[in-house]
């Protein structure tokens, strides 16, 4: 049986954890407030609400920079994510530093202004959820995925001033966005120039993303092949007819050493 693909997202890129472990990393850089979201966005399986309301309580009242690298996850979690990032009091910087696929956009578009690393990624599908029962129980699923749809097709005419149709049909495709096509569409404010980052470094960052769950994922990159063995020009081998009589003239020479004169 085919496996839903949320569960194989998260099975594939996020890992249970333990009481008290956070996804979330935080960091002081120049005086400035930096808080990584690197992982999945799920409460249980990688970054949850409850893990950025804890990183952003460290990092302070004041401005701060969010960086995001996810494949996605749970649209709920990261919903409640990013009223977090809203209600900060300060202003939140928004880096996306590899890839920002799915539920990890509504992230992204929360904050003051957002950025993306050249060669970063930003992909935008329908809602997938869980469902079992009888056909009632699915029909009521099927309408409630349509309306996370709805608000999720709001959020991105809202930001990019595109029509409805047009957003519907991004995510109906379900449509990757390269930085230049990003900052184009008005999905981002500016693509990250002022950087360590390259735009390799970006593309080795979403790399490390299994993304088979995802019908249109780019594919990784040919790795490239290895260099030929290097020639080796033949020897002439020994001359085997004069080794062995070399040697029977040393056998010889031994034997005269124990003959009688």
């Amino acid at each position: 049986m085919k496996m839903n693909k949320l569960l194989q997202l998260l099975r594939d890129n996020g890992a249970p954890r333990a009481e008290g472990e956070q996804s979330i990393r935080v960091e002081t850089v120049d005086n400035a407030s930096h808080v990584y979201i690197y992982d999945v966005i799920d409460g249980f399986w990688g970054a949850s609400a409850t893990g950025l309301l804890t990183a952003f309580a460290a990092a302070g009242k004041g401005d701060l920079h969010l960086h995001i690298n996810s494949p996605g996850g749970d649209v709920f979690e990261a919903r409640a994510m990013a009223a977090i990032v809203v209600a900060h009091p300060g202003n939140v910087a928004v880096h996306i530093d590899g890839l920002a696929a799915s539920a990890a956009t509504y992230l992204a578009l929360s904050g003051n202004s957002v950025s993306m690393t050249q060669g970063g990624m930003l992909m935008v599908h329908e809602s997938w959820s869980l469902a079992y029962g009888n056909k009632r129980e699915l029909t009521k699923t099927a309408s409630l995925l349509s309306q996370i749809d709805d608000t999720i097709i709001a959020d991105y005419v809202a930001r990019t001033g595109k029509s409805a149709d047009e957003v519907r049909g991004w995510i109906e495709a379900e449509t990757w966005f390269q930085a230049d096509q990003a900052l184009e569409l008005g999905f981002i404010d500016a693509i990250d120039t002022n950087t360590k980052r390259s735009a390799a470094s970006a593309q080795a960052s979403a790399a490390r993303w299994n993304l088979n769950a995802y019908a249109n994922a780019p594919k990784p990159a040919p790795k490239p092949a290895p260099p030929p063995p290097p020639e080796i020009t033949p020897q002439p081998g020994p001359d085997l007819a004069a080794l062995t009589a070399q040697q029977l003239q040393n056998n010889r020479n031994r034997m005269r050493l124990f003959t009688p004169i």
